[in-house]
């Protein structure tokens, strides 16, 4: 059921950056991609009663992998919303420059603005 979640939100962004005109539009659904992407690294590093991936006092080292949970795609998707955010910043800063620039976040009538 998750796994479907993840990919409606990557099917939705990736119908949505190719159909829409607005330059805005166009990097909301990136985000909503990225999301969907994000959310199903998650869920594949899940494990269901898995225990923090933190060794306790008491916790016999053998039987730890067994039992914790992947601590591995939790640090990407740390790492992908950082860089994600850093993406977002400069799309934005992009398309308000293309707005000064053209008028229009239509990205029809920039292609025809040419010069």
């Amino acid at each position: 059921m998750i796994y479907s979640l993840c990919l409606l939100l990557i099917v939705v962004g990736l119908y949505g950056a190719v159909v829409k005109r607005n330059a805005l539009k166009i990097v909301i659904c990136l985000l909503i991609m990225e999301h969907g992407v994000n959310l199903l690294f998650v869920v594949v590093g899940y494990r269901a009663g898995g225990s923090p991936a933190i060794i306790d006092a008491g916790t016999p080292i053998a039987a730890f992998p067994a039992g914790a949970v992947d601590p591995l795609p939790q640090a990407l998707v740390l790492t992908s919303i950082v860089i994600g955010v850093g993406v977002m910043v400069l799309l934005t800063a992009l398309c308000i420059r293309l707005h000064e620039r053209f008028g229009s976040f239509d990205v029809a009538k920039m292609r025809r603005l040419r010069g």
